[in-house]
């Protein structure tokens, strides 16, 4: 899906996109990870439902799952192209995202994401091509914090992993932060922020398969 929407977004057939969902379990190795950063054995995969899949996102490796919330925001960059501007302001969103939920989020200077502390609350890895972004952002609200200890998460092995619900003890609706996250990201790109359902990108046909 994210792919033909790209593809329509490079054509000028549609205005940017943010598609917002959560993945079923699958660890997923970015252009510089390496089999080596899973560290659990095929058959511990199996048992446990974890997927592995190879994307072309800039990044290692990291998880995605239910209770977390994946943005992909497929956007033209325009003559700049600038890259490291865009993955700053995805930043910059989920800061505002995380104060939303009274959370206090930063970023740590040579790495990409969003930190609290030592522990990590949203992960980036984008790509680009003619201009067109896709992939984007995770954002962790109440996911299964230990499928990430099966994994070298984003290369790093000096730092923790954290969600909404473990900083505030409470659970938080995944429609909210959708809307919230929506309502920042269009902020920040100086767009407006108009739901659609996805056969509107894609086509029903394309959506059903």
């Amino acid at each position: 899906m994210q792919q033909t929407v790209a593809a329509r977004r490079a054509a000028g057939e549609i205005p940017d996109a943010l598609l917002l969902l959560e993945h079923d379990a699958v660890y997923t190795l970015g252009r510089r990870a390496t089999e080596g950063e899973v560290l659990l054995d095929p058959q511990a995969l199996a048992a446990r439902g974890i997927e592995v899949a190879r994307t072309d996102r800039g990044g290692r490796v990291t998880y995605h799952g239910p209770g977390q919330l994946v943005g992909y925001p497929i956007v033209d960059l325009g003559a700049s192209n600038d890259l490291v501007g865009y993955v700053r302001m995805l930043e910059r969103a989920m800061i505002a995202l995380a104060a939303d939920f009274g959370v206090t989020a930063t970023t740590v200077e040579g790495l990409t994401g969003l930190w609290v502390g030592d522990e990590k609350l949203g992960a980036i890895g984008v790509h680009v091509s003619r201009g067109i972004t896709t992939h984007g952002f995770a954002f962790n609200v109440d996911p299964d914090l230990d499928a990430f200890n099966g994994i070298v998460p984003c290369g790093i092995v000096d730092k923790g992993v954290t969600s909404l619900r473990k900083l505030t003890g409470q659970r938080v609706p995944m429609s909210l932060v959708m809307k919230k996250a929506g309502e920042h990201l269009a902020r920040a790109l100086g767009r407006e922020l108009r739901w659609r359902h996805p056969s509107i990108l894609v086509g029903e046909e394309a959506l059903h398969g």
